[in-house]
């Protein structure tokens, strides 16, 4: 028999930062909130995302800082072997203290209902419901007002010969490992590939990238790709660029990979490990969106307005699942903006201008705004400039000069387009660089604006005293 439950205000699928934010909003309102949640509470950030990640690029860096420190006179290097079990034990450990502060402890506070089942919609257009079977066993069946979709993103593979029946990584599944491998090979040069070959080979393990197209972060600027590649080089990293993999096969203790290079040949990589990261796609299987007349796009995402609306009115995405940039902190802002709009007629929209991406490797890669290429295709005249890091004095006294900051602004007007930095804190400069590109700063203004001396965030300042003078005639801290 199958129980209705029918007095909420807003029903959500999905348990992670849209699932939260939304579900804080529309309890800040006044109004009933249901949660369905068919695994572990918190999605992929906290669980197998960000946090985890984080925690064991942190515990890389750490080795290779011990491993390094002949860069600084009167420091002898030295570093045991790593522990691996018990570094991931210690990752383990954090994920569920955050999950338990962040999220469950929080639902709780809150008071809205969680039910832990496979949510699957029901009914039609003009009156949809959800179907949950329960993990406990039995249906559910819960009426709302609106429904929110939130239910993420989950690692994609391409369609490989062998891939499947061999077996792979994935950048979830490689931070489960209760070893660490003495060789891997890791398929894809953007963000998540490129944290995960780096963890793995600062731990100590032999790591190869691949990456089909030309550079390594292929979708920064050039200039940036080329400090990282030296980087990983410096590192002992292979990096195959401009390469595909075309088959998979697992022998006695190896994975074998086909790789195609450049010129057409064919070369074969062998590995004990293999890690898929060639991206996410939009988890919708098994919601049953047809029934009820949500529209989903080529990748499986979940089509919405400026609004976050599907195409039925009282159904909305959020997050990961629309096919938006797939950031913790754009899930929590749709999250927040679906309750405005959905429950008190807000008509909010999102603006994406400014908004900032970090890849956390060392060292760090951090943009916002326009590349030099986009403003060229938008027709923009462009005037770029680049401040190597061994003008920056914290760069200096860091005794590491790799990376550079890129400035990308409108020709005549100065008016700041974009912001690209490859340095140690990449992100924190980032930050600085979001806020003056929201408020319309153009160059002139940015290099008289105050910063700190000996911090990184003042290699942005200068970079744009490029723009009307030499910086390397300045004094170390001249205005």
């Amino acid at each position: 028999m199958t129980e209705t439950k029918n007095s909420y205000d807003l029903a959500i699928i999905g348990s992670g930062s849209a699932a939260f934010a939304a579900a804080i909003a529309a309890i800040g309102q006044g109004k009933r909130v249901v949660m369905v949640e068919r695994g572990t509470i918190g999605g992929t950030c906290v669980n197998v995302g960000c946090v985890p990640s984080k925690a064991l690029l942190a515990a890389a860096e750490a080795r290779h800082t011990a491993l390094a420190a002949t860069r600084f006179p009167g420091i002898t290097a030295g570093s045991g072997p790593v522990d691996f079990p018990a570094l991931i034990g210690g990752k383990d450990a954090l994920v569920e203290q955050l999950r338990e502060e962040k999220y469950t402890e929080l639902a709780a506070e809150y008071g809205w209902e969680m039910v832990h089942g496979s949510a699957s919609f029901t009914g039609n257009g003009d009156g949809p419901a959800l179907d949950v079977a329960l993990n406990e066993g039995g249906t559910l069946r819960i009426e709302a007002g609106h429904y929110l979709v939130a239910t993420g993103s989950a690692p994609w593979a391409p369609p490989v010969e062998g891939l499947e029946e061999a077996g792979y990584l994935t950048s979830t599944t490689a931070m489960e490992l209760d070893r660490l491998p003495e060789s891997m090979v890791v398929v894809g040069g953007n963000a998540v590939g490129l944290e995960q070959a780096q963890i793995f080979a600062r731990l100590g393990t032999e790591v190869t990238v691949v990456e089909a197209l030309d550079r390594l972060a292929p979708f920064e600027e050039p200039e940036v790709s080329a400090v990282i590649e030296q980087a990983f080089a410096d590192e002992g990293i292979t990096v195959h660029t401009a390469t595909t993999l075309t088959a998979v096969r697992r022998d006695a203790d190896s994975t074998v990979t086909t790789l195609r290079a450049p010129d057409g040949g064919e070369a074969e990589l062998r590995a004990e490990q293999l890690l898929i990261a060639t991206g996410r796609r939009p988890h919708t299987t098994g919601l049953n969106l047809d029934q009820v007349g949500v529209k989903t796009g080529r990748r499986g995402e979940v089509t919405v307005d400026d609004c976050l609306c599907t195409t039925n009115p009282r159904i909305w995405a959020a997050g990961d699942v629309t096919g938006h940039p797939q950031f913790v902190y754009v899930a929590a802002a749709h999250g927040t903006l679906v309750a405005d709009n959905a429950l008190a007629g807000a008509e909010r929209t999102l603006d994406y201008t400014a908004l900032p991406r970090v890849t956390f490797t060392s060292p760090a890669i951090a943009a916002v705004g326009l590349t030099e290429a986009q403003v060229a295709e938008a027709g923009i005249a462009c005037d770029c400039r680049i401040l190597p890091l061994e003008y920056v004095p914290r760069a200096l006294a860091d005794r590491d000069t790799r990376g550079l900051v890129k400035i990308v602004a409108e020709a005549g007007t100065r008016r700041l387009l974009g912001v690209h930095v490859i340095a140690e804190n990449a992100g924190d400069v980032i930050t600085a660089a979001t806020y003056a590109l929201s408020a319309g700063l153009t160059v002139d203004q940015l290099a008289h604006t105050w910063a700190p001396y000996l911090t990184m965030a003042e290699a942005l300042k200068l970079a744009a005293q490029t723009y009307t003078g030499d910086v390397a005639k300045l004094s170390c801290c001249a205005g």
